[in-house]
């Protein structure tokens, strides 16, 4: 049985979903706050350590401004309403990316991170206008103005998941098979489960069945 330590995801298709379902892709953003939910609820139950989860990359300012702004309105909320119950249930959250918000989501998002920053049971890292080569590329820059040497440890370790371990398990939903510029350095030997279905149709169930598929496979990491 695979040890399962950290979860990334790329939650796809809620949009999709809310034009689906009720003609609005703000809709299918609310939608997915519950599965975000239950996912949370599967990390506790199942000691998954880490979750990443990729909730807005640097190429979704492209999006309607209309529709960002709710985004950031969504989780504002979200955060408000769960930061103690992210306390009572000793998660941390910690957000990857760069915070070029405006001020009042800035400061939530600091608030929850330094609120949270002790608890141990589970890390949730939020990856919010992330990108993975800018990461990279970030991360090469910090070591360059150190004058320090660049190599495969000193690298991870400038990287925003520097106190996490790469993933074992990445599940993308929404039927679409690619990485989209996440966490590019970190998956290098992640094993990694497509779901044709949609991030709000993505059910506990679900979850529970891909882990129990990658507590079956064979890991080689280059080794017979």
């Amino acid at each position: 049985m695979n040890p399962l330590k950290h979860v990334a995801i790329i939650m796809d298709g809620n949009g999709r979903w809310g034009i689906k379902h009720h003609n609005s892709r703000n809709k299918g953003h609310e939608a997915g706050l519950a599965t975000v939910e239950a996912a949370i609820k599967v990390a506790l139950e199942k000691n998954i350590r880490y979750l990443t989860l990729f909730a807005f990359s640097t190429e979704n300012w492209k999006r309607p401004k209309t529709e960002v702004n709710f985004l950031f309105k969504l989780l504002e909320s979200f955060l408000k309403k769960k930061i103690e119950e992210f306390n009572k249930n000793q998660i941390k959250l910690k957000i990857i990316g760069e915070k070029k918000f405006d001020k009042k989501l800035n400061k939530l998002l600091n608030v929850c991170e330094k609120k949270t920053k002790n608890n141990l049971k589970l890390q949730i890292n939020l990856a919010l206008n992330y990108g993975s080569k800018k990461e990279i590329i970030n991360a090469i820059k910090i070591l360059n103005k150190k004058g320090t040497k660049i190599n495969k440890k000193n690298l991870s370790n400038a990287l925003y998941t520097s106190d996490s371990p790469d993933p074992d398990l990445l599940i993308r939903t929404g039927n679409t098979k690619r990485l989209s510029n996440f966490l590019l350095w970190q998956l290098s030997y992640s094993e990694i489960f497509f779901s044709k279905k949609l991030w709000p149709e993505f059910k506990t169930k679900d979850f529970l069945n891909v882990i129990s598929q990658y507590k079956r496979i064979k890991r080689n990491f280059g080794k017979i």
